[in-house]
């Protein structure tokens, strides 16, 4: 195909090779491919050229690779996707024009195999017209990955590794700089916009977000792509194009002074030579790429040193170019990218070509083949290559070769900092120390900095990466390696401070029998035990002596009772809680502290009627003293309070408890009740003491020796302080040792009617026997009625 100079808008360096004939083939003058383009002369496209021509030599001139065979080839430029089409019916149809609309008679082509073309877009304008033949195509550069779909390219191959494997790369770097944050600029075509759909494919699932997204054509305003990158503090930039295209965007970033960014360039113009040389170039920050390694192919320096470079233009090989401004020299430094696929790509053609005609080590034993046939062994390939294993996985993609990790270094030059190797598993290095950052340091590319160990992740915006950091309350962590948004709640039986990133195990905590604080007070429940038994004996020695019918007579000993078993809680509230303790702890002193509340009621209302009422209201004592007043009271109170304990506890019994809420270090173990359900019985205990309280008071100027009610509004003070001081006590302190404090409490209210209501008596009796006479006590009634009725 001659293309036109006005046909040719574009530089391409898509070539088609194809095998014309196998033994006897006519060779098409010296092979040059000639350019005459609107644009420069691309020099790396006439290196892959020549390259695919050494190629071809090398094989006809090897004994053992295909000996007594003779390849033929034809090659011409893609000029565009629009002119193209004739050349390839011409390479199909041989000399013949081919004609769509004739009646196919035999298999009219001769071509063998196609190695082309270099870009996705020609590839995939001219790929459907070899397939429904079979006839093997193999590129050295169409990256695409829509070529690996072998429902509607069966006979497709490549040298070059797909999209995914470039896009694989720059992950792996992203992910190693830890750069969250990226640009991905790409040319608007099949490969730029097959890239970065890939792209976005394999971030999916990592801490990478694609913050901006641009297509790139010849219409592009990179000025306003440049400053919406500088508006949403993108640091790195990747740009997936081509040669042309980059440089036009390097070129825009020079002239806009954009600068401290991070560039990463895909083997498409990573090699470039022209770019690193732009004035200015050091200004923008830091180009870092992936390419494809320089393999060194043997003899293809000399083999172009010994080219014969004609001076005046003219047509060779149905190309046309003027190469008069060409030397040696600039073919061997030009950029070599893609150069090894090339000769890849040939040289599987011949391995196949050698499996398919049976060749040895001096002859071939078959004259033909066909492409299906070449097709069937290039899948099969398996040979060395310059150390390379040349073989195709079932998609028809490469399974051999590695990528560079390059650097612009001040001089222009790509120097190679790292490698990523495919086989045989996925492996990435590089060495930072050989780059030469812009700032001197690996520079930061995220949206939010990460959150301090602690701290959840809450989204701002519809980006991953844009977050504000929360931090964990008590009693949650985070599992950061598993979920980054949550924190997690810690079981019942953990704990953990703000900010964890994992529970630490609660202390059970509880008061055992062995607490200092409990011996103490067992201690003085025992005592408070034994003194009440020996009251109880030195009141019944002088049963019918005043003091004792004076403090109640047979009742003291019925309050003297009750107050040892009240005091059967105190020994419940250490040790584990259990449902019985708990019960324990609660049902005696509720129950016996209301008898002994009941009976100083009666005693109270008693000591205030015979002094005070019983003149007024004489019925009113009559009435008591022939019903025995003093008894119904008691029995009443104590019918009423065990009825309303034991229906609370039967519908919401104190039951063992594990505090979490008070210390989140510890398991504090206790008793929980129903206050609900328990409110009954504490409002008759209130109820008897404010009865107690009204008639003791009443009574506080009768005659001293019969002055119970003074000692009886003294114990109940006592008593209310007790419990005021416990509630106050309860309320900022919800410790283990709070049962200590509530124990402590209900010996203290024991203790209370003991010392202050029965000692007095006690010492009356056995240290002042003379006020402990009948005589005394009347004459203080006397004293006291002559008083009252003055």
């Amino acid at each position: 195909m001659i293309p036109g100079i006005s046909r040719c808008r574009v530089l391409s360096s898509l070539v088609y090779f194809a095998i014309c004939s196998i033994r006897f083939c006519r060779l098409c003058g010296h092979g040059y491919l000639f350019f005459l383009f609107s644009k420069p002369f691309d020099v790396s496209n006439y290196r892959r050229f020549q390259l695919m021509r050494f190629s071809i030599e090398e094989i006809n001139n090897s004994s053992s690779l295909l000996p007594g065979v003779t390849l033929g080839y034809n090659i011409f430029d893609h000029c565009s996707d629009t002119q193209n089409i004739p050349g390839i019916f011409s390479i199909l149809s041989g000399k013949d024009p081919i004609d769509p609309w004739a009646t196919r008679h035999g298999n009219v082509t001769k071509v063998t195999a196609v190695v082309g073309a270099y870009t996705s877009s020609m590839t995939r304008t001219v790929a459907p017209l070899f397939m429904p033949s079979h006839i093997p195509l193999i590129s050295y550069g169409a990256s695409s990955s829509i070529f690996s779909q072998k429902l509607n390219y069966p006979s497709f191959l490549r040298t070059v590794h797909p999209n995914k494997d470039v896009v694989d790369v720059i992950v792996h770097m992203l992910q190693h700089f830890q750069w969250q944050w990226v640009a991905f600029l790409h040319i608007d075509n099949d490969y730029g916009n097959d890239g970065r759909n890939v792209f976005m494919k394999m971030i999916q699932d990592k801490d990478i977000c694609l913050a901006y997204t641009k297509k790139l054509d010849e219409n592009t305003n990179y000025t306003t792509i440049l400053k919406q990158i500088q508006i949403q503090n993108i640091q790195v930039i990747i740009v997936f194009a081509t040669e042309q295209v980059a440089e036009n965007l390097i070129e825009s970033a020079i002239e806009m002074n954009v600068t401290n960014k991070t560039w990463i360039a895909v083997d498409s113009w990573s090699l470039n030579k022209k770019i690193p040389k732009l004035s200015g170039i050091r200004n923008i920050g830091t180009v870092i790429g992936v390419a494809e390694p320089d393999v060194t192919i043997p003899g293809f320096n000399k083999f172009i040193r010994a080219l014969e470079i004609e001076n005046q233009p003219g047509e060779f090989c149905n190309q046309f170019c003027n190469c008069s401004d060409l030397n040696r020299s600039e073919i061997v430094r030009a950029e070599n990218s893609f150069n090894f696929p090339v000769y890849a790509a040939v040289h599987a053609i011949a391995h196949a070509l050698h499996n398919t005609l049976q060749c040895g080590d001096k002859k071939c034993h078959k004259n033909s083949t066909s492409p299906h046939m070449v097709l069937s062994e290039l899948k099969r390939s398996n040979f060395s290559l310059l150390n390379h294993t040349i073989e195709f996985d079932r998609n028809g993609d490469p399974r051999f070769g590695t990528f560079n990790i390059i650097f612009w270094n001040s001089s222009g030059e790509a120097e190679v900092v790292g490698v990523h190797k495919f086989q045989p598993s996925s492996h990435f290095s590089v060495n930072e120390s050989k780059i030469q950052w812009h700032n001197s340091t690996v520079p930061s590319s995220v949206c939010s900095s990460e959150c301090q160990p602690g701290f959840r992740k809450s989204l701002v915006g519809i980006h991953k990466c844009c977050f504000k950091c929360v931090i964990c309350p008590s009693s949650t962590y985070i599992n950061s390696s598993e979920d980054q948004y949550t924190c997690l709640s810690c079981d019942e039986t953990e704990w953990s401070p703000e900010a964890s990133t994992a529970c630490n195990k609660r202390v059970v905590e509880f008061v055992p029998f062995e607490d200092a604080f409990a011996v103490v007070i067992m201690v003085g429940t025992v005592c408070l035990v034994g003194l009440c038994l020996l009251t109880s004996v030195l009141f019944a020695l002088n049963y019918n002596t005043p003091v004792v019918r004076s403090a109640g007579g047979p009742m003291c000993f019925l309050i003297l009772g009750c107050l040892c078993l009240s005091s059967i809680s105190v020994f419940f509230y250490f040790s584990i809680p259990t449902v019985a303790s708990c019960l324990l702890r609660f049902f005696p002193f509720l129950l016996f502290f209301s008898v002994c509340l009941a009976c100083f009621v009666v005693r109270s209302f008693q000591i205030v009627c015979i002094f005070k009422i019983a003149a007024k209201y004489p019925s009113l004592q009559c009435w008591w003293m022939k019903y025995h007043g003093q008894w119904l009271i008691i029995t009443l109170a104590f019918v009423v309070q065990a009825t309303m304990l034991i229906f609370g506890y039967s519908f919401s019994p104190p039951a063992p408890f594990s505090d979490r809420e008070w210390e989140q270090s510890q398991i504090i173990l206790s008793c929980g009740i129903d206050f609900k359900a328990n409110t009954a019985s504490v409002i008759l205990l209130l109820v008897l003491c404010c009865l107690c309280f009204t008639f003791s008071y009443m009574g506080k100027d009768l005659p001293k020796n019969y002055n119970e009610a003074k000692s009886i509004t003294f114990c109940l003070l006592l008593i209310a302080m007790t419990w005021v001081i416990f509630v106050t006590q309860f309320i900022l302190y919800q410790g283990k040792y709070i049962h200590t404090f509530n124990a402590l409490a209900v010996v203290s209210s024991l203790y209370s009617f003991l010392l202050w209501y029965f000692l007095p008596k006690c010492y009356i009796i056995v240290f002042q026997p003379q006020r402990n006479t009948t005589q005394y006590f009347q004459g203080l009634i006397q004293s006291y009625t002559k008083t009252v009725s003055q």
